[in-house]
Order: C-alpha cells, then structure tokens, then sequence
C-alpha cells in the first residue's frame, strides 16, 4: 500500500511539474515573440497614397525640418543633392541658402589637401560622422541607417490576403507607414516577463528586434512650425515619414501622371485596333 502511495504521490508531482512547466513555456512564449515587428504599422491617409495622389508641399517642407533639427545629428542622406528639393517649392535661391549650410569636403587642391568648402545645390547632403565605424561608437555600437531610401527599403510585408487588394488598391505607402508607427511606438510598455537588452529601448514597430538602439527622437514642441502645424510628436512622425517618401521616389508624382497617359494611350490603341480589324475583315466570308 505504501507504493502505491509513494508512486501515486510522485505521479503527481510530475504531472503538476508538467503542467507547470507548459504554462510557463506558454507565458514565456507570450513575453518573448518569435516575429518581428510585434504589431503591424498602423495605415496613415497620406496625401501621395493611390494612383492620383500627390505630394502635400507644406509637409515636406516641416519634414525636412524635423530631419534637419532632428534626424541629421546621427543620420544622413549621402544619395540625395541638394538641388532635389526643388520638388518641396524652394526657389534656386533658397536650395543654394540650404546648401550653404553645411560644410563638405572637396579636395585636392593643388597642394594634394582635401579641404573643407561650403555646400553647393550640387552636393549631397553630409554624413554627420566621417565613417561608419564612427557612427556605430556613438551609437552603442549601431551605426544609424542611411536615409536617402529608407522609405522604400522598410517597408513591411503584408501578408495574405492584404496584400493581394493592396495591388488593385495601389498601396505602396508601407515605408512611411513603418516609419510614422515606429517614431510613435516608443511610450508603449513591454509585456511582463519581456527581456529587453541593457542600453537598448522596446518599441513594438521595429522590424528587426523587440528593441533597438535608438532613444525616443522625438518629443513635443521639439521642432517649431511656421505654418501653425501642431507641434505634437504624432505631427512630427507624419510629416517626416512624409518627406523620408519624397527623397526616396522625389519623381512619384511624373511616374503616375505618365502610368495614367500610358493607360488612356493605351485604351485609345486598342479601340482603335478592333475598329481597324473590324473594317478590314467585314467585307470577307466567314
């Protein structure tokens, strides 16, 4: 009788430790995700979005200013000239007052120096660290991202079967949809239980991890607007989102207006087509 107690009893125990055990694999399993990002980016009304959309100029204009008070401390834009911003409403005057601003290295001189100038409408916008191995010492080891196709290059893939009404709907604004809810996520807390790295921050957006090296960039009145635009970090995030879209397609709006007249030339040749068909076959015997 006592064996079957003792067997009864260790029976037991190894059931509760089995089930302690799954229930603690199925918590851990909610705190540590297995995919990335946790949430899905939240879909903004963007001015550009579908295939007659087109840039809001004013809002490209405050994010180029939220990037230049904001973003261009550790972040640059190497691929983009000064002279693209045209395409915000900047007079050649104002692009070259633009470009004066910031100092790029030019060089040889006769003497074989490299030396340092005042920019040019021609020039890119600089890098703010002079390698990338600098850029990742002062950032925790992460060198900062490159801005000037950030817009296109994360964008999240949506699955199925979103993503098949996303090609009769048009929808390509998944890179300023990322960005928008990635620089808004940070005041989210994480889960019970969620290990975050030391010297890194939780953001549920953030496509490559639960957490990232980047600090919050962005806070209330940090930038201020000329326009009477709200100084909220929510308008912040959508408008530099905005103008991250313009420098890495700065030629979208040409690209749709062209789509559309290739559409109507198009519908136009093929009408005209069958009528010719239509003439040159009738008077033959079928």
């Amino acid at each position: 009788m006592n064996k079957i107690l003792t067997a009864l009893v260790a029976a037991g125990a190894l059931l509760t430790g089995v089930a302690g055990y799954a229930l603690a694999q199925e918590a851990h399993s909610e705190a540590e995700p297995t995919h990335f990002p946790i949430h899905a980016p939240k879909e903004q009304g963007w001015s550009f979005a579908g295939p007659f959309g087109t840039y809001d100029k004013g809002q490209l204009q405050r994010g180029l200013k939220v990037y230049k008070e904001v973003c261009a401390a550790c972040h640059s834009m190497e691929m983009v000239p000064f002279r693209a911003m045209s395409g915000l409403g900047y007079s050649e005057e104002q692009i070259k007052a633009l470009a004066a601003e910031y100092t790029v290295e030019d060089g040889p001189n006769d003497a074989g120096d490299m030396f340092e100038r005042p920019g040019l409408p021609s020039d890119h916008f600089p890098s703010p660290f002079p390698n990338t191995a600098a850029a990742a010492a002062s950032n925790n080891g992460a060198a900062p991202p490159d801005f000037s196709l950030i817009a296109k290059a994360r964008g999240v893939t949506r699955g199925f079967p979103t993503f098949v009404f996303d090609i009769f709907t048009q929808y390509q604004e998944s890179g300023p949809d990322y960005i928008y809810s990635l620089l808004t996520g940070y005041d989210e807390q994480p889960p019970a239980g969620m290990e975050i790295a030391e010297g890194t921050h939780y953001n549920p957006y953030f496509i490559a991890g639960k957490s990232l090296a980047m600090a919050k960039p962005l806070s209330d009145d940090q930038v201020t607007y000329d326009d009477g635009a709200p100084q909220t970090v929510d308008q912040y995030a959508k408008d530099v989102s905005a103008f991250l879209m313009y420098v890495a397609e700065p030629h979208m709006e040409s690209r749709k207006q062209t789509g559309f007249q290739v559409l109507i030339f198009m519908l136009l040749f093929g009408g005209l087509v069958y009528l010719t068909k239509r003439k040159v076959w009738s008077s033959v015997a079928h």
